[in-house]
């Protein structure tokens, strides 16, 4: 019996303590520094012109001014004990715990309007306990400093509808009106977006959208917001959605937007909005050139199920001027600019001759293009072939290697060099995917990203030097503190004399002087460019690529099928007609563009398919280019017999 009652006064005090705990935690929130919310509104994206991209918050609206029907749907759908609790809802925590629990995987959550607005409070997402208790305290000051009406009007303004921040952003994103305007049908479809944005999205998934409104509804008429009528005819009403904002309706920017979100992510900032009353950030986004980017993918492509990703770059600093990670983003929000890795082709060529170049050869070294069965000393084969079978059975040049994107010719080179030449050579110009030194290596059948494969061209357009692509400048708080600056971090990883000459050797690809056994990959460009450029294509049998530049800008361009199907041979002309357009439009009004030549190099005329020096017989004779005391004579030599592991096919 005494023990009965000591436990009795034990539970008691615990009660007690508890009590005078919780609302001592409450009243120490009332009494620190009011959070000044108001300010804190989330992210301010600006082009190179200082023009707002987009805000998450850059249309805040009353909560008076918000449509009834979003309001009752958010609290109905999110948190239908809003105004019954003190920023925690301990019935539901323990409600969601157990079905958790028995479950033995998460299916429930419990957070609250309070809770998850304090959570959009934050820069970063990680889920340590320090970040948790901070969020915690956070809540309570929100409901001990704010009324209910004040914290629903801060969560409607900064929470995430479909990579639209906001609810007056979404409701002019989806339906061009004023969330003030919003129906009972359109409402429970926004409503029903945050749980999980990208599913949710009417526009990404509207099979998915439709099944989270019936939700939305049911708990509408469950908490007495509306009535069974009411639910039918708001579930039943067929809608129209826009799927634009009125200032920036292009279907290609918000993936760069999304980009220079995960761009934030890696760098060291404030972890709290309230600490900066937001973050303007200052992206490298060029508005013109992001429009010429999507108007060239209007123009080109037809095929609905074909998809492609695109980047535009200045060459000089790294900035993104624009990037397109699809065709839409209303239809697919997976970035394959900068997320996908694909294997590229024989745009690894110019790569590959360029460490040739390092290692003694020239324009005018020759290999012969002849069917080909390499032999290794564990008896092993590799039997590549050229495109469509095409084959000069002759000693061609350097340049007529690269004019034809000969696959026998770099194979060659590959492994005079040694396999891991190759692969050094790609971690010097910023390729960061962990490549295999193998034969095939030389035909690109690794896969890489996009924006990797552009950070490497443009250490060829900027005459040798590195720089990483970022899309941030700079990043102020709200009262014009600079927070983060992009340092310049360039540095020179390559020879600019050699440099020179393999950009000379790039615009072979398209040089008439070539067509020969076969014809220059890219000699149907020719005729619609008025610039100098240098320009490698890729293809494989589910890949089409490009890659061009000159010193203002470098652009590459990936196209093909998301499931890896095979891709038709005549889809490759998309991209190389959308390649042109973008660098032509982009340099109209540019000054010259291409490279001064080094003084110690040299030109020399010579026959452009064997390299030779050209003499009065020579029919299209051509322009070399070497370093000073290697150019040829009358002569050149083939290396051919320097590789004993080549074994022609019999």
């Amino acid at each position: 019996m005494k023990k009965l009652k000591k436990l009795g006064k034990i539970f008691i005090f615990c009660i007690v303590f508890f009590i005078f705990a919780y609302f001592g935690v409450y009243l120490v929130a009332s009494l620190t520094e009011k959070l000044d919310i108001n300010t804190s509104n989330g992210y301010y994206l600006y082009d190179t012109k200082n023009k707002l991209i987009n805000g998450t918050s850059d249309q805040w609206i009353k909560l008076e001014d918000i449509s009834p029907h979003l309001i009752s749907a958010t609290i109905a759908i999110e948190d239908k004990n809003f105004y019954k609790h003190q920023g925690f809802d301990y019935l539901r925590i323990a409600k969601s715990l157990y079905v958790n629990i028995v479950n033995q995987k998460t299916l429930q959550g419990a957070s609250t309007i309070t809770q998850q607005y304090a959570k959009n409070l934050f820069l970063e997402f990680d889920k340590t306990w320090e970040r948790k208790i901070k969020e915690a305290w956070l809540t309570i000051r929100l409901e001990s400093q704010y009324s209910k009406e004040e914290i629903l009007e801060g969560y409607l303004n900064t929470i995430n509808y479909g990579g639209v921040y906001g609810i007056e952003n979404a409701s002019y994103y989806y339906f061009n009106k004023s969330a003030s305007d919003l129906t009972l049908a359109e409402a429970t479809i926004l409503a029903g977006i945050p749980k999980s944005p990208s599913n949710y999205s009417p526009i990404l998934n509207y099979d998915k959208s439709k099944e989270r409104q019936y939700l939305v509804l049911d708990a509408m008429k469950n908490n007495g917001f509306i009535t069974d009528n009411e639910m039918n005819s708001a579930y039943n009403t067929q809608l129209n959605f826009y799927g634009y904002l009125e200032d920036n309706n292009l279907k290609t920017l918000r993936y760069f937007q999304d980009s220079v979100m995960d761009e934030l992510e890696t760098l060291d900032l404030p972890t709290s909005f309230l600490e900066t009353g937001g973050l303007k950030i200052y992206t490298t986004l060029d508005m013109e050139a992001q429009t010429i980017l999507e108007e060239s993918i209007n123009n080109n492509f037809t095929n609905e199920e074909m998809q492609l990703s695109s980047i535009v770059m200045d060459p000089n600093t790294g900035e993104v001027l624009a990037l397109a990670g699809g065709k839409d983003y209303n239809i697919s929000q997976f970035n394959r600019a900068t997320k996908a890795k694909r294997q590229v082709g024989s745009t690894l060529k110019p790569f590959l001759y360029y460490a040739a170049l390092e290692n003694g050869f020239t324009e005018s070294t020759t290999f012969t293009s002849e069917e080909t069965t390499f032999v290794f000393s564990n008896n092993q084969t590799y039997s590549p072939s050229n495109y469509n079978n095409k084959y000069g059975n002759k000693n061609i040049s350097m340049a007529a290697a690269i004019a034809y994107s000969e696959n026998i010719y770099a194979v060659k080179t590959h492994l005079f060099l040694g396999e891991e030449t190759l692969v050094e050579m790609l971690k010097r110009v910023g390729i960061t995917s962990e490549l295999e030194a193998i034969p095939s290596l030389a035909l690109g059948s690794e896969e890489i990203t996009l924006i990797d494969m552009v950070a490497a061209y443009g250490t060829l357009a900027s005459n040798g030097y590195k720089a990483d692509p970022h899309f941030i400048k700079k990043i102020e708080d709200s009262n014009g503190n600079v927070l983060y600056e992009y340092k310049d971090k360039q540095e020179q990883v390559l020879n600019s004399s050699l440099v020179y000459i393999t950009n000379e050797i790039l615009t072979s690809t398209y040089n008439y002087n070539f067509i020969d056994y076969n014809y220059p990959t890219c000699y149907d460009l020719a005729s619609k460019l008025s610039n100098k450029y240098s320009i490698k294509t890729g293809t494989t049998d589910t890949d089409h690529l490009i890659f061009g530049y000159n010193k203002n800008i470098v652009v590459g361009i990936w196209s093909g099928y998301d499931d890896n199907s095979i891709s038709e041979t005549g889809e490759g002309k998309q991209i190389k007609n959308m390649w042109s357009e973008i660098v032509e439009n982009y340099n109209k009004d540019k000054e010259n563009s291409w490279y001064d030549m080094p003084s110690n190099i040299v030109g020399v005329l010579v026959d452009p398919i064997s390299g030779e020096v050209a003499d009065e017989n020579t029919k299209k004779p051509t322009m070399f280019y070497y370093i000073k005391g290697t150019e040829p004579t009358y002569k050149n030599d083939s290396l051919e017999d320097l590789i004993p592991t080549i074994k022609l096919d019999e």
